[in-house]
This record gives C-alpha cells, structure tokens and sequence, in this order.
C-alpha cells in the first residue's frame, strides 16, 4: 500500500508539474507579450479591434473564475458543515423540495448567461461589421497548401508556395507575405480553392474560416506597422502545419512601392476561379493547380 500510495503521489506531482509547464510555456509566445494578455510590451494595439476583444476574453475569464469560485466554496462549505461526524448514526433532514433554492438555481444561471450573450453579441457585431466603406480591399485564397493574395484595388496580385514542399528543403525566408496599409480600413474576401481552410493571424486575435463556394468577409483597421505571422487554422491536409504566411503592416508609401512592384513583376490581374481544383479535376485523383 505504501508503494502504491507512494507511486500515486509521484504520479499526480509529474502532472502538476507538467501542467504548469504548459500554462508558463503559453504565456511565452511571440504574439503574446503583455504577461498573460495579447499584446506587446509598449501597449500599442495591433489593430482597431484587439482591444475589444482582450476585453471580451478577459471579462469572460473574470466572470467564469468568481462563478467557479462560489461554486467551489459552496461546496466546500457543505462538505465541512454536513459532513457524517464520528458515531452519528442519525439521518439529516429529508426535504423533498426547497422552492427559494430552486428559483436560485433556475434564475441565476438565466441572468449569467444573458449577460455573456449581451456583451458577446454586442463585440461579435462591432468585429463583423461590415457596413462601412473599405480602404483597400484583399482576396485571400486558400489553397493546399499555401496562399494567394489578390489585391483588388491595384488589380495585382501574389501567389504563395508550400514552405517544405516533398522530398524539398523548407525555405521559411520565402513566406508569402501579405501587405496591408497601416490606419486604413482593410476589408478581407476569403476563399478556398481546394478543401476548407482558416485564415489566422494569431496577433490581430481573429480567425475566419475559408470554405469552398463560399466567400466570408471581415474587415480591420491595423494600427500597429510590424510583420506578423499568419497560418492555416483548419487541418486540411498532409502538410497543413507548413501553410504559413506573414502580415506585413506597412505605411502607404510603401504598401504602393510593393503594389508597383508587383506590375514591375507582371503579376497584374487577379488569379481567379479558374485555378480551383474542383474547376480542373477530371478525375477523383486530380491534384490543385494554381500552387505558385
């Protein structure tokens, strides 16, 4: 029993270690730099919409901690203050109904939810609106498994390729990269040409899916210039974890030196439907074209 008892207690610290190991190593990350919030250390927000939603994700956890924190001393509480004494051998009261109780337990939770859902749909509304009129507007295509970027204000366009593609070295330095002005409003046309995939730029704190036929639509105003990374959030493949890109947040005299730079390149156009796979697939086994 000793042993057992011994080995039981060894077990449950390697996994209280290892689970606080998990929780510091996530507050490491590149995307996160303001202790345990999103953000960088000078405080100055990615975009116009990082702040609303730290604070939608920050209240939430607020509200969820003190919900937890009643329920836990509630039965805590109970479990001290009713527990069997020694040579009791009495029953406690049995009640059949308690009727305030009841209303408690039937009422409270209505009102805690209708409060999440209140400042939940009021954020969730601000961050999907899309009434207002662009700056610039971009097409991203998803594709396995890599990124098209059209621009289609300045009719240019870029087309990405896998970062390790078989039996090839990795060439990370060559990420598609995405360029957006900085202060002006972006509106996103998200679509998919093969599978379903997710556009995700982990510092803007937003993620969208990307599926075939479909095209979904956000916008964004990025405050912050700096190069950001981007990745597929949606496993759609063999080599999903090599979908990546960078966000390159720019002022508008460069964004246009890059938009001159493409027509330099002769990728003018847009790279449109026709390079979908289900456009060109003759058969069950056909591959995506269009791949860079």
């Amino acid at each position: 029993m000793d042993v057992q008892h011994t080995r039981r207690r060894g077990v449950a610290r390697a996994s209280a270690l290892a689970l606080l190991t998990a929780v510091a190593l996530s507050g490491c990350s590149a995307e996160a730099r303001r202790g345990w919030l999103p953000g960088y250390d000078d405080g100055e927000q990615v975009t116009n919409m990082t702040e609303r939603i730290t604070s939608l994700w920050t209240g939430s956890w607020i509200a969820a901690l003190i919900v937890g924190v009643i329920t836990w001393g509630l039965i805590l509480w109970s479990v001290t203050v009713y527990r069997k004494r020694k040579d009791d051998d009495t029953l406690p009261v049995q009640l059949r109904y308690h009727v305030p109780l009841e209303v408690m337990y039937v009422i409270l939770p209505i009102l805690m939810i209708g409060v999440l859902y209140f400042y939940t749909e009021r954020d969730m509304s601000a961050i999907q609106d899309t009434s207002a009129e662009p700056d610039v507007t971009v097409q991203v295509i998803g594709k396995q498994w890599s990124w098209d970027f059209n621009y289609v204000d300045d009719d240019v366009y870029s087309s990405g390729q896998h970062v390790q593609a078989p039996g090839e070295p990795g060439n990370p330095e060559n990420l598609p990269t995405l360029y957006l002005p900085v202060d002006e409003r972006v509106e996103f046309h998200l679509d998919a040409r093969d599978v379903i995939h997710s556009f995700w730029v982990p510092a803007f704190l937003y993620k969208q899916d990307m599926i075939p036929g479909r095209t979904n639509t956000f916008q964004v105003v990025p405050t912050r210039e700096g190069v950001y990374t981007g990745k597929c959030a949606e496993l759609c493949g063999e080599f999903h974890s090599g979908m990546l890109f960078q966000v390159a947040v720019v002022s508008r005299e460069e964004y246009d030196a890059q938009m001159e730079a493409l027509r330099d390149a002769g990728q003018t156009g847009q790279l449109g439907s026709d390079l979908d796979r289900m456009q060109n697939r003759g058969d069950d086994n056909a591959i995506p074209t269009g791949e860079g």
